[in-house]
């Protein structure tokens, strides 16, 4: 079933001149890696098309890639293609509604069917896992893998699955990975720009470590205001990257990181076995049944969140 989604999505790729290609706000190295890889195996197969990568730069990341600038025109009779984005709240750059036609591919449980044509598996260690099928089911129909679509889609394969640690890491998930490093590109290279840590974060995490609160339920929190970012030199992205720092805490359940911004706070939920993506659909959130995400505007939203994760955690 998987194959024949990505042969219809390669069908109707031949049909367009000009794809576009878009992931979620506030990206990971899953979205840069499935975003990336597509178009880099777009481009290889297709030179005669025009293939472009869009949304806000994240700064941490521009070692994976640089994305377009582009025109509202270009969008004109164009495919747009959505990597890794379960719902349409969180697509970088509301301009994918601009395209001829749309197509979702993604690994996150499907809550928001949105687009013309979909490929969902939520058993997917990541989108990344998904564009290599993508690959692997074109292949012998013209696709063509090059060095830098591999490491990116590596790259997106490390990042979701924790460093092959997270549960849908499977023995296909390392299989490609094996398949993916015979292109050539520099391990690492790729491991140093992935986990170089600041010194200003690495006290930020020994802040973390030294101040999160462990609740009897088994659940626990952080709460991270602007002011401590400003006293530790973090943005809000840096600051959320530290999210599975707890992860191996004796008797951590699940965890959830408050990371205040100006207009908002953004909501880190992690879990060891509690489903913690309906806590996040509560704020208008989601994500996986393990890790999700949402944003509040108070502090007050926040203990509410803390009480749903602590009910979570004592129904498991």
């Amino acid at each position: 079933m998987m194959n024949e989604k990505a042969l219809e999505i390669l069908e109707t790729i031949k049909e367009f001149d000009t794809i576009i290609i878009h992931r979620h706000v506030r990206p990971d190295p899953d979205a840069y890696g499935s975003q990336g890889g597509l178009a880099e195996i777009l481009k290889a197969s297709f030179p005669e098309k025009k293939i472009y990568t869009v949304g806000k730069e994240e700064e941490s990341l521009n070692f994976l890639r640089r994305l377009d600038e582009i025109d509202d025109s270009v969008y004109e009779q164009a495919l747009v293609i959505v990597c890794d984005t379960a719902n349409q709240e969180r697509i970088c750059d509301g301009r994918y509604r601009l395209g001829k036609k749309l197509i979702k591919i993604d690994h996150h449980p499907n809550e928001d069917p949105y687009g013309d044509l979909l490929w969902v598996n939520t058993d997917a260690s990541s989108t990344s896992e998904m564009i290599y099928e993508f690959y692997l089911a074109g292949k012998e129909k013209g696709l063509i893998m090059t060095q830098e679509a591999a490491r990116l889609i590596y790259a997106g394969i490390v990042g979701d699955t924790g460093r092959f640690l997270f549960p849908r890491t499977g023995e296909k998930t390392f299989r490609y990975a094996s398949e993916l490093i015979q292109y050539g590109f520099s391990l690492t290279e790729l491991y140093d720009n992935m986990y170089r840590t600041k010194v200003n974060i690495a006290h930020l995490s020994g802040y973390v470590l030294q101040n999160f609160v462990f609740l009897p339920t088994g659940a626990a929190f952080v709460k991270i205001s602007k002011e401590l970012l400003q006293q530790y030199g973090a943005s809000p992205s840096e600051a959320s990257q530290l999210v599975s720092l707890l992860g191996n805490i004796d008797g951590m359940k699940a965890w959830v990181f408050f990371i205040e911004e100006d207009q908002e706070i953004r909501v880190r939920l992690r879990s060891k076995g509690p489903i913690v993506n309906e806590v996040a659909k509560k704020y208008g959130g989601g994500g996986h049944p393990l890790a999700a995400g949402a944003s509040i505007y108070s502090w007050d939203d926040a203990d509410r969140v803390i009480a749903d994760l602590e009910a979570v955690c004592c129904a498991t």
